[in-house]
């Protein structure tokens, strides 16, 4: 028999079962939950916590009776469509389309459980996605609830308690002072402005590249000017696949002055001269997109007897800093990194040297042979 007001009921498989107001309807209907427990305390103490998450919101509590499916939709047209950079939009709803809604999108919002997230997981480790990229997903899927949990349509956000696989450090490629010498041959023979110098001597991302025009650089200052990306994005409707984007940059970090060195800029200023585009890399009197300078990059490294992707120039561009002794913080700016912590964890293995150096500088001031003699 129950205990009067706490809806606890031995069963007669010989368990005890408590119930709670876990929702109500969108018409005020209660929803309930169950906990069981082979003992009377077990399943009182679940009910404690349970209540406790629950009771401040079931007055007000609504139910989405729809799929994830329709809560994802709903929620990239309404909110973010609304407050993020085109760029955004497409990268959230690439994850949607190509990894959410696939394995999650015919289950009821509502229903969705830890459980559930971390099959969802799991299956994406299986299909080879590293670290980041998992982590990626499942902050779209996380910011999609938390929105969910806004409205009240969910008390709690199922992915809070999920176990994330563990990010690896894996080591940057970057080219030997040999191979950036041979590729930069090929490069300088190049008949108009080439992305690759520009890459190698200000790390500047691709898409930074496609969009830098004449006017972002300040040849009386020695200033390069970040102020626009260029990149190619999923298209919504199905008459093209993607289209081009011009774009400011994604960050406040990202939007950033580069200085710029003298050889670079007598190489500039000689290019300058034959010009044909308001665009430094150009392609028919515009500017040359990313995929462009891509296949023109393949030409070059072939040439050069090289098998790298372009945002190895960027890497090799940090690295050559590193090896001249530039400090993490410069380089961050730099790169246009977000923080520090994000350069460090990047090139660790290319600082090491440096702290090799430090260490060695920090030795030679403590002599162990004196403080022997002194002590004896």
């Amino acid at each position: 028999m129950a205990r009067k007001g706490e809806n606890i009921y031995k069963r007669k498989d010989g368990r005890y079962e408590g119930r709670y107001i876990k929702n109500r309807t969108e018409n005020g209907k209660i929803i309930f939950g169950y906990v069981y427990g082979k003992k009377y305390n077990i399943v009182k103490n679940k009910l404690t916590v349970l209540k406790s998450q629950y009771n401040q919101g079931t007055k007000t509590q609504l139910v989405f009776q729809g799929k994830l499916t329709d809560w994802l939709c709903q929620w990239l047209e309404y909110t973010v469509k609304r407050s993020v950079k085109v760029t955004t939009y497409a990268a959230y709803s690439g994850r949607v389309e190509k990894h959410i809604l696939p394995f999650l999108g015919n289950k009821k919002m509502n229903e969705l459980g830890t459980a559930d997230i971390n099959d969802f997981i799991y299956h994406l480790q299986l299909k080879d996605l590293s670290p980041t990229t998992i982590k990626g997903i499942i902050t779209v899927l996380k910011h999609a609830l938390n929105q969910a949990c806004k409205e009240r349509y969910l008390v709690e956000n199922p992915c809070e308690a999920v176990i994330l696989p563990k990010s690896r450090n894996e080591r940057v490629n970057a080219l030997t002072v040999q191979q950036q010498r041979q590729l930069e041959e090929m490069a300088l023979q190049e008949k108009s402005c080439s992305p690759v110098i520009l890459a190698l001597y200000t790390g500047m991302r691709i898409g930074e590249i496609s969009g830098l025009k004449w006017s972002d650089i300040d040849f009386q200052k020695n200033t390069i000017q970040i102020r626009r990306t260029l990149l190619r994005v999923n298209c919504e409707d199905s008459v093209q696949k993607t289209k081009l984007i011009l774009s400011t940059p994604k960050t406040e970090t990202s939007r950033r002055d580069i200085p710029l060195a003298e050889n670079l800029r007598e190489y500039l200023l000689e290019n300058r001269k034959k010009a044909n585009s308001e665009f430094l890399i150009a392609c028919k009197n515009s500017f040359a997109e990313p995929r462009v300078i891509n296949y023109r990059f393949k030409k070059i490294i072939e040439a050069a007897n090289l098998n790298i992707h372009f945002h190895v120039l960027r890497h090799t561009f940090a690295t050559r800093c590193i090896e001249e002794g530039v400090d993490v913080a410069t380089l961050s700016r730099l790169l246009g990194h977000s923080s520090v912590k994000l350069t460090l964890d990047t090139y660790t293995d290319s600082m090491w040297e440096n702290r090799q150096i430090a260490m060695s500088k920090l030795d030679a001031k403590l002599n162990l042979n004196d403080f022997e003699r002194e002590v004896s």
